[in-house]
């Protein structure tokens, strides 16, 4: 079996401009990846197949609309070769938690059967293919610091490089769709981002809607903003939140005092 990464997405800022004629918004997102995530492994295979296991295995859709089966059809069709592979994800991303985990899979899978089937496309080929299968996907394809517009797949370079940041993640064990945050946003667009502002100078313009549907986040933000943290936000449409700390001693007891919450928690560094 081969093995590839599939990092959890975050979402250091994300404004919101406008609601689109096809359904999406447009925004401006500053992407970031973690050192935590999924594993995805394949094999060659008669048919295509895919197995899960780990510790969020069971709230994940194993079945034939699994993102992971999605992008590898894609790519099979697009590369005119039978999708011939058994994968199995180990699956550690909270499910609908603002943190890409099905979009990182969907990315995952275009790395690992490009390598699988010998294509040797590029990135920037992926990151085409992608699109279709969500907005989040073609970003999670090079999983690093970037600044994405239109739906998040219009993507540049982000000039600081925040890699090796301590960081911890904290989810609620809440579920928020996605659906009702967009459409609870103010609908004010507040503007853009430009490169090099400083992160603290940023947003996340789904915050207010996402606690309205689930209050805990404050409580989650507030608990966070207290424990020494250089930068506290929602990531995505929650209910994760994200905390960023000068080093990982600070990072680790911002954690310890968080451990009796009955929150999940997280810690580790931006990739």
């Amino acid at each position: 079996m081969i093995h590839e990464p599939a990092p959890a997405k975050i979402n250091l800022a994300l404004h919101l401009r406008r609601r689109r004629a096809d359904g999406y918004h447009d925004l401006e997102s500053l992407f970031a990846f973690t050192e935590f995530g999924d594993t995805l492994s394949a094999e060659a295979a008669d048919g295509l197949a895919l197995t899960l296991t780990g510790p969020m295995a069971a709230a994940a859709d194993v079945g034939d609309d699994n993102l992971v089966l999605r992008a590898a059809r894609a790519l099979a069709a697009a590369a005119c070769v039978r999708p011939n592979a058994r994968l199995h994800l180990d699956k550690r991303i909270p499910v609908a938690a603002g943190l890409g985990g099905g979009s990182a899979d969907a990315a995952a899978a275009l790395r690992l059967l490009n390598r699988l089937w010998g294509l040797d496309w590029p990135l920037d080929r992926l990151a085409a293919l992608a699109e279709p299968l969500g907005a989040d996907v073609p970003v999670c394809v090079f999983s690093r610091t970037m600044l994405g517009a239109g739906k998040g797949e219009i993507l540049s370079p982000w000039p600081d490089d925040f890699a090796g940041t301590p960081l911890l993640l904290v989810n609620p064990r809440v579920a928020v769709p996605t659906g009702p945050v967009f459409a609870g946003w103010d609908r004010q667009d507040h503007g853009g981002i430009t490169p090099g502002v400083p992160v603290s100078a940023l947003r996340n313009d789904m915050t207010a809607a996402a606690i309205a549907i689930q209050p805990v986040i404050a409580d989650v933000l507030a608990r966070l903003a207290g424990q020494g943290a250089t930068l506290v936000r929602m990531s995505g449409s929650g209910a994760t939140c994200l905390a960023l700390y000068p080093d990982a001693t600070a990072r680790d007891a911002a954690a310890a005092a968080l451990a009796m919450s009955g929150w999940w928690l997280c810690a580790t560094a931006i990739r």
